[in-house]
């Protein structure tokens, strides 16, 4: 056949069109190329929008994440704004009476018993229990099974917890347990002249307060707004650290900031314990009843009071502890104490008891000048607790 006529055909690589011009297949191969770069430029443009969007998607919910924690703190330490003391107080009674568990004439007596303590700044000694430490000084002098030697702190009350300040005052009570220590030892009388009685809880929260203003710790003041009163914010070491030294109090905070015995125990907290109360009464005697004070005992969420330290016959050790968790009524048991001294074991704790990541003590240990009250009210701006390695 004759092919002298025949076209030379081009085909287009990316459809398979075929063109006889070579440069009509490079303008058309072109199109493609263009049509191809427009496609990926949207793909791209339209990628970077969903990733925007989910990165803002994800910020919201963090932001609201972090809120709802925030209130959750807020709630938990008593920073809410939804009453303090006596609120709560009102409002648990209320609950109690639509329960049938107490009578009108009752709630309407108590609401004006609390009144009257509101109005005083006095407790009411409503949940206090009197004379433990002497009740467990003579059930120690006959006890002879397995305590080699015990120090006991001086006497001291023990208050619990009520109505109004239930979940959150265990700080308070044990600031109140201390202080009743502290104002039956006559060393103590001319810095505790103005607080002869046990304050309540909305009076410490005012006492607290009335301690910032005179500068102590301005970072924890700042944690709360410098405002207590009103409130059921949690207090812990730090304020009661601050409360002490503005009535001219001597102590100290240790803070054992990490365990130090096998399987996250705390045997130096222990250790100094034992040397707190035993240094000025070395001796012979079985039982030892000091002059110190009682210790504070601070740990994420609880505090409590030490009394006292038992030495077992095989060396170990036990801290008497008193917890403002504890009823009048568990508190009563002990001054009736059984012979095999079965009630302690509502005090005891030994070291395998007490393992929290850390722990913080506030020790009392005399009085202070005006002109150490003031170096110590410096000091508190920069920092105000010991470490113990």
């Amino acid at each position: 056949p004759d092919t002298g006529n025949c076209e030379e055909l081009y085909e287009c690589p990316m459809c398979s069109l075929t063109c006889t011009n070579i440069q009509i297949l490079e303008e058309h191969v072109d199109l493609h190329l263009e049509e191809h770069n427009f496609s990926e430029g949207i793909d791209l443009e339209l990628a970077q929008q969903l990733q925007t969007e989910e990165d803002e998607r994800q910020r919201s919910e963090e932001e609201k994440r972090e809120r709802e924690e925030f209130k959750k703190l807020q709630r938990q330490y008593g920073l809410d704004n939804s009453g303090g003391f006596k609120q709560q107080f009102l409002k648990n009674m209320e609950r109690e009476v639509d329960r049938g568990r107490m009578q009108p004439f009752e709630y309407h007596k108590r609401k004006a018993d609390m009144m009257e303590s509101l109005a005083s700044g006095i407790d009411d000694g409503k949940t206090k229990t009197s004379g433990v430490i002497e009740a467990l000084c003579k059930y120690y002098q006959n006890e002879n099974k397995d305590v080699k030697r015990v120090w006991l702190s001086a006497g001291v009350d023990h208050f619990h917890s009520s109505l109004g300040d239930r979940g959150w005052g265990c700080g308070y009570r044990n600031f109140q347990m201390l202080l009743s220590s502290l104002l039956q030892n006559s060393s103590y009388n001319d810095c505790l002249r103005d607080t002869t009685l046990i304050p309540s809880i909305p009076k410490i929260q005012s006492m607290i307060e009335d301690a910032w203003r005179e500068g102590f710790d301005p970072h924890g003041a700042s944690h709360f707004n410098n405002r207590l009163h009103g409130s059921k914010a949690w207090i812990g070491a730090c304020e009661i650290y601050s409360l002490l030294t503005s009535l001219r109090i001597k102590c100290q905070i240790i803070d054992f900031h990490k365990p130090t015995g096998p399987m996250g125990t705390h045997p130096r907290l222990f250790e100094w314990i034992l040397h707190y109360y035993s240094i000025d009464n070395e001796g012979g005697a079985k039982v030892v009843c000091t002059s110190k004070p009682p210790i504070y005992l601070q740990h994420q969420g609880h505090s409590r009071t030490v009394v006292g330290i038992e030495e077992k016959k095989n060396k170990s050790l036990c801290l008497l502890l008193f917890d403002p968790g504890c009823s009048s009524q568990q508190m009563q048991k002990l001054l009736k104490q059984n012979s095999d001294g079965t009630g302690l074991k509502l005090l005891r704790k030994f070291v395998g008891s007490l393992k929290e990541k850390q722990y913080q003590i506030v020790a009392v240990d005399g009085v202070l000048s005006l002109e150490e009250k003031a170096a110590r009210c410096r000091a508190s701006q920069v920092l105000t607790s010991e470490r113990i390695p």
